[in-house]
């Protein structure tokens, strides 16, 4: 019996020095590479460069009504509390609206109240429309220690819900700011329309699908604009790159980036992306024509859907001909 009870008494003992030493282990400071230990504010250029061109991207590229263009940035600086976009994820009411139609009242809406609720938002910032598929635009953006995520949102137009933008960059190392990143941007469907082209009339998805990324093969679908099937990945559509501003430049318009002709040659021919002639299906045969007790013959034909571009597959032969025994012969 005493055997027992020290047998008790000692294990008694030894899980009092475990809870005491789990405990204080929990109340340690954990190590947490994600926390910014940077100087309290930075303030960042933000330029975007849309790319989306008829040399790199020759299927159905709107020409009018409207031709290509971007709508305006809409973007948030935040903690990782807050989330304006994730990809396999479902888009929110404001990201529906400013993919579907470029409507921002709602997704201001939304960022004000989870600024309000949990403070994850340090601030909104916006830049200009560009009324073409390629060119710049740019505005400044200011980031917190304890909000160094940068996230935003460009509508592609003309398009069903397709957008370009960034979620949640981290612009804050350990202890620094970073001093420049870029990024190159590809186009993404919102899941809130079932449009294939640029030019698709709206006809809402139900039930909504999650943001997922349009590729060259997916979705696998020969009337996708984004339909190529031949490249491996698509060229960027777009590229945002973020400078850090000194203190001697705050204040200042954000630069915009023209790079040497030189550059610009070197991206062309990269970006420069074939289109093979498509075809549609032959038409039935005509009638069969000739002479009584002759081989007669007959045509069918048949028509160019899309234009060859860039050295893409010339169109084959439109109209194919065969013999065939007359039945209403002269």
């Amino acid at each position: 019996m005493e055997n027992l009870m020290f047998v008790y008494r000692s294990c008694k003992v030894i899980w009092t020095l475990l809870v005491t030493i789990l405990g204080y282990a929990s109340s340690l400071p954990v190590a947490d590479d994600s926390i910014c230990t940077a100087e309290e504010l930075a303030k960042y250029s933000i330029i975007f460069t849309g790319k989306w061109s008829q040399t790199a991207f020759p299927k159905q590229y709107p020409l009018y009504r409207p031709p290509a263009q971007w709508s305006s940035m809409l973007g948030v600086t935040h903690s990782s509390d807050y989330s304006m976009w994730k990809k396999n994820e479902y888009a929110s009411n404001g990201v529906r609206d400013f993919a579907e139609k470029g409507e921002a009242w709602v997704l201001m809406k939304e960022i004000e109240e989870a600024g309000e609720k949990i403070q994850s938002v340090h601030g909104i910032f916006s830049a200009p429309a560009i009324s073409s598929g390629t060119g710049q635009t740019s505005t400044e953006l200011e980031v917190h220690s304890r909000h160094p995520l940068v996230s935003f949102v460009v509508r592609i137009v003309p398009s069903p819900d397709w957008f370009v933008g960034i979620d949640s960059l981290n612009l804050c190392e350990r202890d620094h700011w970073m001093e420049e990143v870029s990024v190159d941007l590809f186009p993404y469907d919102a899941g809130t329309d079932s449009g294939f082209t640029f030019s698709s009339p709206n006809f809402a998805t139900i039930p909504q699908d999650t943001v997922t990324e349009i590729t060259c093969s997916s979705p696998s679908h020969p009337a996708n604009s984004f339909y190529y099937p031949k490249l491996k990945i698509l060229p960027p559509i777009a590229q945002v790159t973020m400078v850090k501003l000194k203190k001697n430049q705050l204040g200042l318009p954000a630069p915009y980036l023209n790079l040497p002709a030189k550059s610009n040659e070197i991206i062309d021919s990269v970006s420069e992306t074939p289109l093979d002639c498509e075809v549609s299906q032959w038409s039935s045969w005509g009638l069969c024509r000739g002479l009584c007790r002759k081989t007669g013959t007959k045509i069918r034909t048949r028509f160019v859907l899309l234009q060859p571009a860039n050295n893409g597959m010339p169109c084959p032969n439109l109209d194919e001909e065969t013999g065939c025994e007359p039945e209403n012969c002269v």
